[in-house]
């Protein structure tokens, strides 16, 4: 298995895991979204939580010139750490949600 492949698994495998959680209130579903062709991947709340709708990201992972980018990450604990033990060295993860500048001082991937 390339080492693209081997990120594109991770990263399916982790989203999933998260994908099997509900928020606790509301009506609102979890949608896992995989584009392998073009290296896309999010997780997505979509429902309502009483009169308020709910449409967002929760987590947006892309696979740039072989490394995978943190685009938005929206869980408590943070999904770097996760995707390290999976097996991806930090300095194939750019931390894409900091600024250029501050990425420098993250210990991960610059670009």
């Amino acid at each position: 298995m390339d080492t693209i492949e081997k990120y594109r698994n991770i990263v399916q495998k982790i989203i999933s895991e998260y994908a099997q959680f509900r928020p606790s209130h509301g009506d609102i579903d979890t949608e896992a979204i995989f584009d392998p062709e073009r290296n896309h991947y999010e997780l997505m709340h979509v429902g309502w939580d009483g009169p308020r709708r709910i449409h967002g990201s929760v987590l947006h992972l892309d696979i740039i010139n072989g490394k995978v980018w943190i685009q938005h990450d929206g869980t408590e604990s943070g999904i770097a750490d996760e995707l390290e033990e999976a097996g991806i060295p930090k300095d194939k993860i750019v931390l894409g949600f900091r600024s250029p500048e501050v990425r420098k001082y993250t210990g991960y991937a610059v670009c």
